[in-house]
């Protein structure tokens, strides 16, 4: 669950704790995701709620979408939907056009350009 340059959250389960979705002074964010209260601790409060909502946002939707009430069924088949997501988006970015691939390298000869004669002029 962690994402560049973030630190992985710890998960400290507190079941029957008012869901108020709101950050402690501790570092612990309280979040919901799909009913079920959690207690996370990480370094950007914000950045958990947001992923919390994106979480609980999917397996909601695969609930809508299948006949099983088995929440630890659900959370899986959650996950292989953000999974599916993530590898798809990793691949448009590793295949990227050839247009931009030459775009970026013009670019990138232009500023050497523009640096080498920054070097000898500075």
């Amino acid at each position: 669950m962690a994402a560049a340059g973030k630190q992985p959250l710890t998960d400290a389960l507190t079941k029957n704790l008012p869901a108020t979705n709101a950050a402690s002074g501790s570092g612990s964010v309280r979040v919901e995701i799909f009913d079920q209260v959690y207690n996370l601790r990480g370094s950007d409060a914000a950045y958990i709620l947001k992923l919390a909502e994106y979480v609980d946002g999917k397996m909601r939707a695969v609930s809508e979408q299948t006949a099983t009430v088995d929440s630890v069924r659900l959370a899986v088949l959650a996950a292989l939907n953000i999974a599916d997501e993530y590898h798809l988006l990793k691949r448009q970015l590793e295949t990227r056009s050839p247009e931009a691939r030459q775009r970026a390298s013009k670019l990138a000869n232009a500023l050497d350009e523009v640096l080498q004669d920054t070097r000898r002029t500075g």
